[in-house]
Parts: structure tokens; sequence; C-alpha cells
């Protein structure tokens, strides 16, 4: 997954990162492409989504919009399709709206400090429509027929509804006690529009409450704090993805020396056997067999795993490239291989010539076993705490 409302890297990079998915034969490429800094996708019903939802990144609320033009989509998808890798769109709602609200603000569902105008607002029919229409159009671009929804933290902003008294009202009409009720009536009607256009809803495992139908839902488990989210999911039929942050997040450090980029801030996490606060290569190579309980990982419901790269501390091609490489080859093997099969030291081996194919291929990458070769690229310190 990669998340491009934060940073934007445009269509030659994306293209260069197919190949080297096709390469390791990984075959979904999850893009992140709206979010609270940035509206990455146009929408022709509603342009201003991406002329003015599309002005900034997290580093720079001035920059000039940069979005990717539905012919752009089209051209990516094909060529994704070449290499028989499926693109996934994500179109973030209710939460993480503060880009579109900025373009079209009558949707916009209220503000709490540091969250302005996060939400959309549920008590408007016109917000379904809107919304509804966007799924529409985005549909209509990416033949994988799945669209990501996103449904997470919806909490840091979802206070603002009981400042709405169209909001407090229609909670009161529907016999909803919380705002969280409302949260997830929005999110079924959301999920029933994708589905009757004949595509599966993923969502983010926040999203495993709003009793989605289990036979038309991907369930994306990020959160390795909550492991009674994956048991909820997989309880509930749900098919799953695990990609949790310890060891799935590529925008978190890879080795206790460096400085710049995400560490977790616990080492509790009840039933994982956690080593590090940070996701080193190995890490990824082994799991989910040396991270999951013995139940989970015979599951039938898990079909696959995910990295995921956000890019709050990723400016830079070149930071995205040594945060990547040589972890999406850990990703592969972590894919593909049995845990019969894992080997560490076969492993290490192994990437000791996939790294000469990089020096090759001019790819800037971290060599574990020689972290001095390439410098850490730093990047700047994050404006403010990073949640997902």
């Amino acid at each position: 997954m990669l998340d491009e409302s934060r940073h934007f890297f445009g269509k030659t990079k994306v293209k260069q990162l197919l190949d080297l998915m096709a390469h390791y034969k990984l075959n979904k490429f999850h893009w992140h492409l709206t979010d609270s800094h940035g509206w990455r996708l146009q929408i022709k019903k509603y342009p201003k989504l991406t002329t003015v939802g599309g002005i900034g990144n997290f580093t720079d609320s001035t920059a000039s919009a940069q979005y990717y033009t539905q012919a752009n989509i089209r051209e990516i998808v094909a060529y994704a399709k070449k290499r028989f890798i499926d693109v996934i769109p994500e179109i973030d709602m209710p939460g993480h709206a503060t880009a579109a609200n900025k373009a079209y603000p009558r949707f916009s569902g209220g503000s709490v400090v540091g969250y302005p105008n996060f939400t959309f607002d549920p008590s408007k029919e016109e917000t379904y429509k809107y919304l509804s229409t966007i799924i529409k159009e985005t549909n209509s671009l990416f033949p994988a027929k799945m669209i990501h929804l996103g449904g997470d933290e919806v909490f840091l902003g979802i206070q603002a509804w009981l400042k709405n008294p169209d909001i407090v009202n229609l909670m009161a009409h529907k016999g909803y006690k919380t705002p969280t009720d409302l949260e997830h009536y929005f999110f079924r009607r959301m999920g029933d529009t994708v589905i009757k256009l004949g595509s599966k809803v993923l969502c983010w495992d926040e999203a495993v409450e709003t009793d989605l139908p289990a036979n038309k839902t991907v369930v994306f488990w990020w959160r390795q704090n909550k492991p009674q989210s994956l048991k909820l999911a997989l309880d509930k039929n749900y098919s799953v993805v695990l990609c949790p942050r310890l060891p799935m997040y590529f925008d978190f450090v890879q080795d206790s020396t460096h400085v710049s980029g995400r560490k977790w801030d616990s080492t509790t996490v009840v039933g994982y056997q956690l080593q590090n606060k940070y996701n080193t290569v190995q890490d990824v190579y082994n799991f989910p067999d040396k991270f999951l309980e013995g139940r989970e990982l015979k599951s039938k419901n898990i079909i696959g795993i995910q990295a995921n790269l956000w890019t709050e501390t990723v400016d830079t091609e070149k930071r995205l490239d040594y945060l990547i490489f040589p972890r999406m080859a850990a990703l592969a093997e972590a894919a593909w291989s049995t845990a019969a099969n894992k080997n560490d030291i076969t492993f290490n081996n192994k990437l000791k010539a996939e790294i000469e194919w990089y020096k090759r291929a001019g790819i800037y990458y971290y060599n574990p076993s020689k972290p001095a070769e390439h410098p850490e690229v730093i990047d700047f310190k994050p404006k403010k705490q990073i949640k997902h």
C-alpha cells in the first residue's frame, strides 16, 4: 500500500514500483489516494476535489495541486494488469476527509481541536449522493472490482457531530446512543453502494463492528495492539488481510540506530511475540509465522498479507526506496513461502544477491549486513503525532 495523499510521487515512480512488485510476484497494489492532506484522484462531477483538495501535502500546505487524471489512472491500471497486478483504490470515509471538505465544505461533519473538518456530515442525504457519485466514478476506473473505504480513526473527529443539531436529531430519530452508532450506519450505507456496483468493500479493522456482509467484505487488520479485532473478524467469517503495524508498516524504522521514521511506543501487546519496536527485514520475513497464534494462522479466512507505507515522513523518492528495499523482498518471501521452508540463513544469503541487483538497478536501499553502505535518508520531524 502506497499513501500518496501525504506526499505525491507521480506516474513514473508508481510504474517503477509496479515493475518491482511484478519482479517479486506481488499481485495487489493498494493505492491510498485520499486523506486529510490531499485528494489525488480526479472526479469529473466534482472537479474541486483535485483542484482545491489536491493543494498541499504533509510538509507544505500551499504546494500546487498534484493528482492523477482519470486518463493517468487508466494508463497505470493497464500497466499493472500487464504485470498481473490488481490496483485497489482507497477513498477514505467517513474520517480523514479534510482535503475533500476543503473543496466542498458543505459536506463537512464539523471540527474538533487538532482535526478540522475531519469527517463527512452523516445527517445530509446530499452527503450520501455526493459520495455515491464519487464511488461510482472510482469504480468505473478500477476493474479489480474492489474499493477500500477506509473506515479508520473516525473517533479523532467524531465528537464534532454532537455539536451539530441535525446530526443529533438524526441520532435520536434512529435511536442511536453514540456517534459511533451513527458512524456504523454511515459506513453500512456507503458499503452498500459499493456492493450494488458489483464490487467488494475493503476496510480497516475498525469497520468489523459495522456488520457489513461477510461474503462481500475484506478486512485489513492493522492494529497489532488490538488482537481482539482480528479475532472478531475471523469469528464473523470475514476475509482478512494481515498488515499490522508491527512488522508490516514500512514507514517504521528498520534498525535501532535509525532516527527518521516511526517506532512503536509500547512493548505490551498481549499474545504476540513482538521483539522490537521497529520493523526489521528479518521480522518482515518471519511474518506471520512467528507473530500469530496457531488458530489464526490456520484460518482459511486469512487471504493474504500486505505492507503499508504511510508517507508523513517520506517526501523524496530516495527515502521511499530506502524504506521499501530490501523489505519488499522479505514481504514476497513472507507472502509466498510456507513456514516449513523458511530459513533465516538461506534468506540472508539470497538477500546478498538481491542487494547486488539493487546496485545495478540504481535503487537506494538499506543493507542490513552493511548498515554504513547507504546512509539513512533523514527526513523532517513530523509536525504532529501520526495516528494510523
